[in-house]
């Protein structure tokens, strides 16, 4: 049975986390089912949105810890490696995709699982779901994107405690800081994120993409750099057949047929 599993329907790309044994921990045969799906997403036209979820009782816990060999006499770990070709690879990806990804988040979601979600665009949470920067346990620092995200999302007072105390957040608790988008009880989740990343899908993919990139870039731009990202970027948008549809269907008072172009 294969650890991530990757369908496509009504230009969703759905891709499942699938070791629930494991609680979903990443390692490197996950990873390269993941870099596969990115690619695919980022090439096929037909494919509009992502959607990220994982099956069992967690959503993902991290690194599979029981790979590594840490037993008295063993060589030396160097965790830059598995960064390097692994985690900051697929962080990296995710952001640079130009289009939405939602994430759908149904347990627990523990170090670097914590960051993959945060990573994604739009994230839902089951209500029992829950978020712990895991790495100080370990005496390690939070990666995948984790010392980048916790300040900008939730400040830098909050970010600190995440990250030294390592105290698990409700997925409530979360969505209050600001770190996800919204929460829903749990039987509601799938149905919902399905329905959020369908929306997208059928929405100005074009236009997605941009405004992905304007928001991003808006963390390390001056505001003149901002507004004239901002211009480039609605010229480049203005040019679209997606906002060519979407003027003609606001005159003619109708909904949009997008085709994400």
């Amino acid at each position: 049975m294969t650890s991530v599993l990757v369908s496509v329907a009504a230009g969703v790309e759905t891709i499942t986390l699938n070791r629930p044994e494991k609680l979903n921990a990443l390692n490197p045969e996950m990873h390269q089912l993941l870099r596969g799906a990115l690619e695919r997403a980022a090439d096929e036209p037909a494919i509009r949105a992502v959607l990220l979820t994982a099956t069992g009782r967690g959503f993902c816990t991290g690194q599979d810890l029981s790979e590594r060999d840490v037993r008295p006499g063993a060589p030396p770990i160097d965790l830059s490696v598995s960064l390097g070709n692994h985690y900051n690879p697929l962080v990296r990806r995710m952001r640079a995709l130009p289009k939405p990804i939602v994430c759908a988040v149904n347990g627990v979601a523990a170090g670097a699982g914590a960051n993959l979600a945060l990573a994604c665009d739009i994230v839902v949470a089951a209500r029992s779901a829950s978020f712990v920067q895991a790495f100080s346990k370990l005496g390690l620092v939070p990666d995948a994107g984790g010392t980048y995200f916790l300040p900008r999302l939730a400040g830098m007072a909050r970010a600190m405690g995440l990250a030294l105390l390592a105290e698990t957040l409700s997925a409530e608790q979360a969505a209050q800081w600001g770190l996800i988008w919204k929460v829903v009880d749990d039987a509601q989740l799938a149905g919902e994120a399905r329905a959020l990343a369908e929306t997208l899908a059928a929405g100005p993919t074009k236009g997605y993409g941009l405004t992905k990139r304007a928001l991003l870039a808006s963390a390390t731009n001056t505001l003149d750099a901002q507004l004239d990202l901002e211009r480039d970027l609605q010229r480049e948008a203005g040019l679209s057949d997606d906002y060519r549809e979407g003027v003609t269907a606001f005159n003619e008072k109708r909904a949009p047929r997008f085709k994400g172009r």
